[in-house]
């Protein structure tokens, strides 16, 4: 334990000024001081990056709860948001993959973007996990973990894949929202959200604006633990002086298609 806090203490010395929120791992004592060394400079420079892109975590500290796995096809292949007090992360990991590995995995960066909304209803799982699909590949690309070319290919074939779930299951999104795990429909709920947010980037782009720096006045103003779908819908109106999210999500929250999304419109994402 005294070598797990040197480590950290060693690694947030210098990144301070960066890194406002503290994190806090669990699970590291059956690893070697080297793995331990490597687990713990993945898990901030990945706090590090995502900050970077959306600013300051609403956590001052933030618990993750390890499972290193001897065999695993790659190398984060779960994990998960436990919303508690304070929420934390569940990770479970490769505990021989490099720390270049474990940097181009996308999965903590998809589970540190659900931490800057609210715990949504179920119905509304399509906007949390949207968000978070978006968001991991937007850090990705901001913070030059992908390319420009990279980031409009990951975000073309997961549309394509929610599009196609979309022709075999084409009840209302919030409906099939609520029970997706059920029904194993997470290409269509992630991807519809996804594109959701895309589509609103678009449109504060349009305004001289990003879905990033709104959600950095979202941090500074208005978060909550817990929210109703409209009632984040109609926070972020207010704070972009707009009608772009009410509209898109009359739009969304009971379609049955799938949105089409050009590949120009994705090369114009900034």
């Amino acid at each position: 334990m005294k070598l797990l806090y040197s480590i950290l203490f060693a690694l947030c010395f210098n990144c301070a000024a960066q890194v406002s929120t503290q994190i806090q791992p669990h699970g590291l004592t059956g690893l070697s001081d080297n793995q331990q060394q490597r687990i713990v400079k993945w898990l901030n420079s990945s706090v590090e990056k995502t900050q970077a892109s959306l600013g300051p975590l609403p956590h001052a500290l933030l618990p993750i709860y390890l499972h290193p796995r001897y065999i695993t096809f790659e190398p984060v292949p779960w994990g998960s948001v436990k919303r508690g007090d304070p929420d934390g992360i569940e990770l479970h990991f490769d505990r021989f993959a490099s720390l270049r590995q474990l940097n181009d995995d996308w999965t903590l960066y998809h589970e540190l973007a659900h931490l800057y909304l609210p715990l949504l209803p179920y119905s509304a799982f399509w906007l949390s996990e949207g968000f978070a699909t978006y968001m991991q590949n937007r850090i990705m690309h901001d913070n030059k973990v992908i390319n420009s070319g990279q980031f409009i290919q990951r975000l073309s074939a997961g549309l394509e894949r929610g599009r196609n779930q979309t022709r075999k299951m084409s009840q209302p999104l919030s409906e099939l929202s609520a029970d997706m795990w059920q029904h194993g429909a997470q290409q269509r709920v992630y991807w519809s959200g996804a594109a959701f947010f895309i589509e609103a980037e678009l449109a504060l782009q349009q305004q001289g604006s990003s879905l990033a720096q709104l959600i950095k006045r979202y941090r500074n103003c208005c978060y909550s633990k817990t929210a109703s779908a409209k009632e984040l819908i109609s926070t972020f109106d207010k704070l972009s002086q707009s009608a772009i999210f009410t509209t898109l999500y009359a739009r969304y929250y009971q379609r049955t298609d799938f949105v089409q999304l050009s590949r120009e419109q994705l090369k114009s994402l900034r």
